[in-house]
Parts: C-alpha cells; sequence; structure tokens
C-alpha cells in the first residue's frame, strides 16, 4: 500500500476520533461534524479496499497474511457504518464518544494494515 496515503488516513482519522471524543466528553451530542468526521474516513475506507483488489493485479502484493490484511480491511469499513447508525439512533454525548472510539481504533487497524502489506513483522 501507499504509506502517504495509509497515514493521511490515520491523521484523518485520530483528528475524527480526537474531536468525537472531546465533544462527547463535554456533553455535546453527534453533530453533523462528528458525523461526517466518520464518514470522510469510511470514504478513505471504501478507497483502501478498491486499492486493495487492484494492487495485487499490478504486481504489489501483500507480503504477510492475506486473510489477517481484509479481516482488518472488512472490520474497518463497517465499524464507521455501525458507529453512526448507533450514534444517530442514540443521539447522546455518550455516542459521540462511540464514535471517536471507532475512529481511533480504526487508525489503529489502518497502521496494522500497513505492516501486514508492506514489512510483516514477525
Amino acid at each position: 500500500m501507499i504509506l502517504w496515503f495509509t497515514i493521511a488516513q490515520i491523521i484523518i482519522a485520530v483528528a475524527a476520533g480526537v474531536f468525537c471524543v472531546v465533544a462527547g466528553l463535554i456533553g455535546r451530542r453527534p453533530s453533523d461534524f462528528s458525523v461526517g468526521a466518520l464518514a470522510l474516513v469510511e470514504a478513505l475506507l471504501v478507497v483502501q479496499v478498491v486499492v486493495a483488489i487492484i494492487a495485487p493485479l499490478a504486481g504489489n502484493p501483500p507480503t504477510g497474511d492475506l486473510l489477517e490484511y481484509w479481516v482488518y480491511l472488512v472490520s474497518a469499513v463497517l465499524l464507521p457504518v455501525g458507529a453512526v447508525l448507533w450514534a444517530l439512533m442514540e443521539r447522546s454525548r455518550w455516542s459521540t464518544v462511540i464514535l471517536g472510539v471507532a475512529a481511533l481504533a480504526i487508525a489503529i487497524m489502518l497502521w496494522r494494515m500497513q505492516v501486514i502489506w508492506t514489512i510483516q513483522i514477525a
């Protein structure tokens, strides 16, 4: 995978996560901005899915376990959808915190996916 794209994804996911957690802890309900931040993370994950399908065809196969990579990727794609749906139904300040935690978890999964794709460390 392209390192700069993954780093950009991680920065956006961490920024969205920190924003949502702080907003939730100060008592704010999910705003359009917090839901939109996670929607941006989801859009970047969809791009990641397309790249993960095309990259092996272009001669850039993963160096690590492909099953582990796809489990992380599918989990990362489903996590924001579930968090946003729950936040929109719940509309409490804690649902904003959950949005943030989901974004931070995605940032960790993205880094692990990068490691699996490029520099698999035992």
